[in-house]
């Protein structure tokens, strides 16, 4: 065995390469950036696609049936009757099947420059960047990170799936470095606020931490696909019984007349009465192969790639502002979107936009701020006085603004800390043309309105932040940032302001902050909660801000102890939230942000119409329990008016458990509940031993969330619904880690949203906004779930009474294989006379339009119940089929028995015979589609009467004299059609049959409809009554939810930003100074107060005296008046 051939086998422990040494690195056999999205090249893409279309057990039974068509003691038909159908099917499949592979050409070990907004392409260990500090931000879900390092020999991890880890080192002239998550862009992430930036590849392509999370790639086929190799099976089962049946009559009538014939019909040497019954069996095998016609499979494809094209067609899924259509990925799942039951959905970027708005505050016990219920009626607040201001951004409370211009002490503490405690970057290219970069939108937003009130935040050093407030340049010496994460639920800043005060400034949830407080804030604090109650109550996310005034001394002694708990390599983290604690105590109340996080447009009334049509909704998302259940109120999955609302969040796999048994206790549950579990506790729940606990106790509640899951949770549960339900799930997400959950369900949709393109590169269907899926599913995918079960109704139903009637013509040809029909009519009969209506019923037929559909979603029904298409339904459409072959054989047989012709002459010839029969059978299954479709256009018109037309037109041509002349053996009817069609009896017996076929189901319908009215039946008589004018728009109404839940900005921000911000080893050059617009001191141009905050007075009197000022009963509560 070789080196090379020892390398690939050996699992990797440790990976090791060198920066740029290609030669070094493939040594190694580490995977290239290639992603492989085909299964073919050009060499075998063939051999391949044939392999596997034969592996359909339809195709492999057609080709069989060719062979046996070769053996001239078999066949009774010509060979052409079945290779033009099957080489039609296999090339129409191949051709859809041929698509590219994507690939990129990077290897590890290389080194890449990306630019701002740029996709990451594979794991790269950040270099260097544009930025003056060489800051890189990262915008994705999940995965964030970002530093400046040298380029030597890195030693690190094997590839895994861990995406919250890494750990390596860097060897650099003799010395090694530590490199950890920080220090990694993951592929998927997406660069911001960076001109460019330079990454060494770690991993590449399946070898990348996402694609460790992406799972397998599952083949996905519809129910309706596994229903109909059941049913092909089954059919097979009757075609051998069948044959089997005839091949004993054909044995019987040897025995006992064959012997007669024998003068004029001498048997061949070796063939007595068993082998022919033996050679009859497989002759009958070929005659009645109609009953799996292959050409139902050609059928099949076209149908659903014609119901693909609506989707990408279909303008009001297309989303204008983003230019994004809706588009069908795959063309295989159409008739799946029709019988959803479950739909597991992403929240960030899926249900919501990613955009914060902020509506209302409460500072030192006042309200101020509007909500959405009555902005219609109310101005917004004129920013003009600061040229700085956000033009986007809106405010409806002029109070607030006036507050601001007489220089409230408390109120610019509160914008002071928002300008300050963040750790968002601005980037102005041009002078007053600020654009923020923020790692949570709800930072976004807050310093958005600090920006807006007069405290602008400008810039920022790991050192330093910088901010003009009310008009002059401040810049605050930033000494410490005590981050965020999931136990602290709080961010602070300790900074020095320009006068030399040393100040924290602390954000984060309510009662978190509300622990932390002095006792003075007492009464301020209960005014406080009872403002933070009416924003929860009005949906918004709420947060609560605080400071503390520190002593120069202590911090200094305090400092000195953080420094050695940073540089700790023991028990870090667990030292440094000691100390964080520790100086986090005693804070003053300064008041509380509400902020909207918007929904997409249309969510609540999208959510409220699946939820009609029986559709579950689930949340898996990654975000925070009070964030999930703060959009899940704001979209009314959860409603004050439920019974209960259970929240499990247990550490223990027995308290998960108890939890789950005291959920729901009994099994018949009455009312509405709502069901919301942490990632924690779902991982215990998730386990074999208590997953059936679970999943019961969630399927009794209206609504489930699943909080703070990873990736392969969300899968997880996907796939747990999958097993035990036996229904149809989809899938919903927007970003990198929603691609295993919808990888996992039966259907996938990508967002086309803020978090790349993972999502919808992997999913099935794709579009803009989350309101989209109802038109997808209760239009798009009821059609045609409908569509596909009417078309294959009707193609067993036309189909077996084509192959039924061969059956009972054996009884009169002495078991002999003759075929009832001509040849041309059985090799025609499937791709053109019958061909075109069906597929004009299939891609153009509806029930009812799509706003009747929206009207009324519980048309949607019938489907996840299998109502349309069934083992029962196919039984009957069976029943059906023997009934009308009865009709269409005996009634024609006994209409020209012993009858002549006006001239005396007999007509009750094979060929006359023939022609009558396969004439009243392809009039019948035309009335039969007619009776079928809803929906007639004029291509429907087109397609029936002209296949009809097309009918007559070929049988007369092939009767001719013309074609018998030139192909004699091919054409030997000549003259048959002009001699039958002529006589009056013949039409008599076509209309006879037609009648008599479709009498049954006449009556039957009629009975159903009076007797036992479905849904359908129901809307679509509605429709007429109203002539089918089109319902009025639903009213939008906009529901206010009274809840006392909070959840605060800090869920949403992410841990790590502080250390980034604070870090000084990425200074490798001074930040050029910018030009402010602002003198040092004063008041400039930039800021322009108006009324009573100018200073004027008609009386020549300052109105801006602070001195004149009385305190307000609020500003009475602290016992102490802290300084700022």
């Amino acid at each position: 065995m070789t080196n090379d051939q020892m390398l690939s086998r050996v699992p990797e422990e440790q990976r090791k390469l060198r920066a740029n040494d290609r030669e070094f690195n493939r040594s190694f056999r580490y995977a290239t950036n290639s992603i492989k999205t085909s299964k073919y090249n050009l060499f075998t893409f063939l051999p391949l696609n044939l392999f596997e279309q034969f592996q359909r057990i339809a195709n492999a039974y057609f080709l069989i049936l060719l062979v046996l068509q070769l053996i001239p003691d078999i066949s009774s038909l010509s060979w052409f009757t079945t290779v033009v159908p099957l080489v039609l099917v296999l090339s129409v499949t191949a051709a859809k099947d041929a698509i590219d592979d994507i690939w990129m050409d990077v290897q590890v070990g290389d080194i890449i420059k990306l630019e701002n907004n740029q996709f990451v392409t594979a794991d790269l260990l950040l270099l260097s960047s544009s930025e003056p500090l060489n800051l890189v931000y990262i915008e994705t879900a999940e995965l964030d990170g970002c530093v400046d390092v040298c380029i030597g020999e890195v030693c690190c991890e094997p590839p895994n799936n861990r995406l919250d880890r890494f750990t390596g080192t860097l060897t650099f002239t003799g010395q090694k470095y530590a490199l950890d998550n920080e220090r990694i862009l993951l592929r998927g992430c997406t660069i911001r606020n960076t001109d460019w930036c330079f990454g060494l590849v770690i991993f590449g392509g399946q070898e990348t931490k996402l694609m460790q999370n992406c799972g397998k790639t599952i083949f996905k086929r519809t129910s309706i696909d596994h229903l109909m190799n059941v049913l092909v099976l089954c059919i097979f089962g009757f075609l051998a019984i069948s044959c089997s049946i005839l091949a004993i009559g054909n044995r019987i009538w040897e025995q006992q007349e064959g012997s007669t014939f024998t003068a004029f019909l001498p048997r061949q040497d070796g063939v007595n009465a068993p082998f022919s019954a033996f050679l009859t069996f497989w002759s009958y095998v070929i005659i009645l192969n109609t009953v799996v016609p292959i050409s139902l499979y050609v059928s099949v494809e076209i149908i659903r790639l014609g119901n693909s094209y609506y989707i990408d067609w279909d303008r009001k899924m297309y989303h204008a502002r983003s230019d994004t259509p809706a588009e069908a990925r795959t063309t295989t799942l159409n008739e799946e979107l029709g019988q959803i039951k479950y739909i597991f959905s992403d929240k960030t970027g899926t249900l919501t936009q990613n955009i914060m708005v902020f509506n209302k505050c409460s500072i030192n016990g006042k309200c101020y701020g509007e909500t959405a219920r009555v902005l219609e009626q109310t101005d917004s607040v004129d920013f003009s006085f600061n040229q700085l201001a956000d033009p986007k951004f809106m405010f409806y409370d002029q109070s607030l603004v006036e507050a601001v211009k007489l220089e409230n002490t408390e109120v610019h503490a509160f914008f002071r800390l928002l300008a300050l405690c963040h750790t968002v970057m601005a980037e102005e290219k041009n002078e007053g043309d600020l654009l923020y970069q923020a790692q949570s939108p709800d930072e976004g937003a807050l310093v958005t309105a600090a920006r807006n009130f007069g405290f602008v935040f400008r810039s920022r050093t790991p050192e330093s932040v910088s901010i003009v407030e009310m008009g002059v340049q401040r810049c605050y010496q930033l000494l410490a940032i005590l981050d965020f994460n999931n136990v602290r639920k709080r961010m602070s800043v300790i900074v020095r302001s320009p006068d030399g005060k040393l100040t924290l400034y602390c954000k984060g949830a309510d009662t978190i902050i509300y622990e932390r407080l002095h006792l003075s804030c007492s009464k301020l604090m209960e005014v406080t909660t009872e403002h933070l109650n009416e924003f929860a109550g009005d949906g918004l996310r709420t947060l609560a801000l605080a400071y503390k005034n520190l002593d120069e001394e202590y911090f200094r002694e305090w400092k000195e102890r953080h420094h050695e708990a940073s540089t700790s390599l023991e028990d870090r983290e667990e030292k440094l939230d000691l100390l964080y604690e520790e100086i986090e105590k005693d804070l003053m109340l300064l008041g509380a942000t509400a902020i909207e996080d918007k929904l997409q447009d249309g969510v609540a009334h999208t959510i409220e119409q699946l939820a009609k049509a029986d559709i579950k909704i689930w949340v898996l998302t990654g975000d925070k329990q009070e964030t999930a259940e703060n959009i899940g109120y704001s979209c009314n999955m959860l409603r004050e008016e439920m019974n209960d609302i259970f929240i499990v969040a247990a550490n223990t796999p027995e308290g998960v458990r108890e939890k789950l048994r005291h959920v729901v206790p009994d099994e018949s549950v009455t009312g509405e509940y709502g069901f919301v579990i942490n990632g924690q506790s779902l991982a215990y729940a998730l386990e074999p031993t208590m997953e059936l606990e679970f999943l019961r106790t969630a399927c009794m509640c209206k609504t489930v969330i699943c909080c703070r899951v990873t990736p392969l949770q969300k899968a997880q549960v996907v796939e747990l619904v999958k097993k035990y339900k036996k229904a149809v799930t989809l899938a919903i997400g927007d970003g990198a880690n929603d691609v295993s959950m919808i990888k996992a369900a039966h259907i996938g949709v990508g967002i086309s949203g803020q978090e790349g393109m993972q999502a919808v590169l992997s999913s099935d269907y794709s579009f803009a906004q989350f309101r989209f899926l109802q038109r997808l599913l209760l239009v798009h995918g009821r059609w045609s779930y409908l569509r596909m079960c009417n078309f294959l109704r009707y193609f067993f139903y036309k189909n077996f009474t084509f192959t039924f009637m061969h059956f009972w013509y054996a009884f009169f040809c002495g078991f002999s294989a003759q075929t009832v029909y001509d040849e041309w009519f059985i090799t025609l009969y499937n791709l053109v006379y019958t061909a075109l209506p069906v597929l004009g019923m299939s891609l153009f037929d509806q029930d009812v339009s799509d706003s009747w559909s929206f009207e009324y979603p519980q048309l949607y029904v019938p489907g996840q119940l299998n109502l349309y298409f069934s083992k029962t339904a196919f039984m009957k459409c069976a029943l059906h089929s023997c009934y009308s072959s009865l009709v269409l054989f005996f009634i024609p047989y006994g209409a020209i028995y012993d009858t002549v012709k006006n001239d005396g002459k007999d007509i009750a010839d094979y060929q006359s015979f023939a022609l009558l029969v396969q004439t009243c059978l392809l009039v019948a299954v035309c009335i039969q589609l007619g009776l079928d479709m809803s929906y007639w256009t004029a291509v429907n018109h087109v397609f029936v009467w002209g296949s009809l037309a097309m009918y007559f037109i070929v049988t007369f041509t092939m009767h001719s004299n013309g074609m018998y002349l030139t192909f004699t053996s091919s054409f030997p009817h000549i003259g048959t059609a002009r001699n039958s069609l002529s006589q009056p009896n013949v039409w008599l017996t076509i209309l006879l049959t037609s009648i008599l076929c479709v009498l049954p189901v006449l009556t039957h319908r009629f009975l159903l409809i009076q007797l036992q009215p479905t849904v359908n039946d129901k809307v679509r008589l509605k429709v007429r009554q109203m002539k089918a004018a089109p319902p009025p728009p639903p009213r939008r109404i906009r529901m206010r939810r009274t809840s006392s839940r909070r959840s605060a900005y800090a869920f949403s921000h992410a841990q790590g930003y502080g250390d980034l911000v604070t870090s000084g080893r990425f200074l490798h050059r001074q930040v050029k100074p910018r030009s402010t617009g602002f003198t040092p001191t004063g008041r400039t141009l930039n800021f322009s107060p108006a009324g009573r905050s100018a200073g004027y007075s008609p009386t020549a009197q300052n109105q801006n005296s602070k001195g004149d000022l009385e305190p307000t009963a609020l500003q009475m509560y602290r016992t102490k008046q802290p300084s700022y």
